[in-house]
């Protein structure tokens, strides 16, 4: 028997979908799970009829593989697969490549790298994306790790891949975890697109009292212009969708939003970068509100708000929403990439950030009409400091303000909560001020912990502390930080 072109570890749908889509384009996979009666079940269903190989143990699937040994591992991020990486190193030689496909913390990543670097392993961390489908059909693959293992992968990564405009939707990323870090900050992006489509809803419903139909016939709309996108498409067939009993399914659905960690782990990355990702932030944490089901309960029949009295003008008032929605998206895009430029600079990253944009136009789950200007964008200006300084963006956003804010303001009249909408716009006016109000900020850090701070009339990196208390008679009795 022919050895095979790769392997595979890890037999759960996406696993498995990778797998068929391989053998669709001519590659032979050989594939193990660690629950044995899985790699039967594949073969003898969804498997069927494909040169698909079948091993019942690591040792037995590394000897079906040709050197240098590709082997892709579809498991739970964490320490399934540390405990891998430890059964599988023993059995194989130097320059073999394991490749990690799950969503692991990109920390994770650079730690499994240089330790594997060390015992001459190549590692890959790929993040993949677009679900179920895009495995089986095309995903966005964003491979990053030694750059000596892409000769080895590129030709089946690229050829399994989507392709948006003619070119497959996945090139080599960088160094060490930045494929999973840019896979992290696309699922942050992912949060945010989420929750704005969420709020645009709401207010749509709530707010103007459309009922799904009608609301459905927009999303239609708008996913023919501006806001052109996977995310808009899916919930324009959401909002459509009946139950059995011919009633519209979305009613019956419980409104508490699940999470993995990917979202949490971008808002928790961006704190420590110091990075203002307010928008995917705030959809993160709406998450977290939702599922205090019981308590909001409780809380209704509580605490009062204003009454909501449907606003007469909604044909207007439905255009304002389409402008404040991809507005909006813009941020959540600018913030998104904003971390990227940090983490590159943090980790010496040489990151493509035009070709992030084209990765992200077909096969995963935040793929929209925009990417390409952001394409644009970067090739003009390669060190762009933010998306909203490209001559796009800026007019884009120009030209949707009014509406946005009046979105906002209506939602804050109507006490219908409009988070990512709101942390936007906050971002936004933050962004363009040249004078914010943190000279108060400093001035109550260095009053009470003696902390300093720069002047305006002198030159940055002077610093300067004011014995603020002694003037009130009294001397501070500590200091702390804050």
């Amino acid at each position: 028997m022919a050895l095979a072109d790769i392997g595979l570890i890890g037999l759960a749908v996406m696993g498995q979908n990778l797998v068929l889509n391989m053998n669709d384009h001519g590659f032979k996979v050989a594939v193990f799970n660690r629950s044995i009666s899985k790699v039967d079940e594949f073969l003898t269903g969804p498997a069927r009829g494909t040169n698909v190989i079948g091993t019942y143990s690591i040792e037995e699937m590394v000897k079906k593989l040709k050197k240098p040994r590709r082997i892709i591992l579809m498991i739970k991020a964490g320490l399934a697969v540390d405990t891998f990486i430890d059964k599988l190193t023993p059995l194989l030689d130097r320059g073999d490549i394991i490749i990690d496909g799950g969503n692991s913390l990109y920390t994770d990543t650079n730690r499994r790298i240089r330790t594997l670097s060390g015992k001459g392993f190549l590692y890959i961390g790929a993040g993949i994306s677009g679900g179920e489908e895009g495995a089986r059909n095309g995903p966005s693959i964003m491979p990053g790790g030694n750059p000596e293992a892409w000769p080895h992968v590129r030709d089946i990564f690229r050829k399994i891949a989507a392709i948006a405009d003619g070119e497959p939707c996945c090139d080599w990323v960088g160094e060490e975890g930045s494929g999973h870090f840019v896979k992290m900050v696309h699922n942050g992006i992912e949060y945010g697109d989420m929750q704005l489509i969420c709020e645009a809803y709401d207010f749509l419903h709530r707010g103007l009292g459309l009922d799904h139909e009608t609301i459905q016939s927009l999303f239609r709309e708008w996913n023919q212009g501006l806001l052109d996108s996977y995310l808009m498409e899916i919930s324009t067939d959401i909002l459509g969708f009946k139950d059995e009993d011919g009633t519209f399914l979305l009613k019956k659905i419980l409104d508490t939003a699940g999470q993995k960690e990917t979202g949490k782990w971008t808002g928790i990355t961006a704190l420590d970068k110091g990075i203002p990702l307010t928008l995917i932030a705030e959809a993160v944490f709406a998450r977290f509100l939702s599922a205090m089901k019981e308590e909001r309960v409780k809380a209704a029949k509580i605490l009062e708000g204003p009454v909501i009295v449907l606003h007469q003008d909604t044909d207007k008032l439905m255009r304002y929403v389409e402008h404040a929605l991809y507005a909006s998206k813009i941020i959540s895009y600018a913030q998104g990439y904003m971390l990227m430029k940090e983490a590159a600079r943090n980790y010496g990253w040489n990151l493509n950030y035009g070709g992030i944009a084209l990765m992200w136009r077909g096969g995963c789950i935040i793929r929209s009409s925009f990417l390409g200007n952001i394409k644009k964008a970067f090739d003009k200006n390669p060190g762009l400091e933010n998306l909203l300084l490209d001559d796009f963006f800026r007019k884009a956003i120009h030209e949707t303000q009014e509406g946005w804010r009046k979105v906002v303001a209506k939602a804050v009249e109507l006490g219908i909560p409009t988070p990512a909408f709101s942390s936007g716009l906050a971002y936004y006016d933050g962004y363009r001020s040249v004078r914010l109000p943190a000279n108060l900020l400093q001035a109550q850090r260095d009053y009470f912990g003696a902390h300093t701070y720069e002047r305006v009339d002198r030159p940055r990196g002077e610093f300067f502390h004011t014995d603020w208390i002694s003037h009130r008679g009294r001397s501070p009795s500590t200091t702390y930080d804050v």
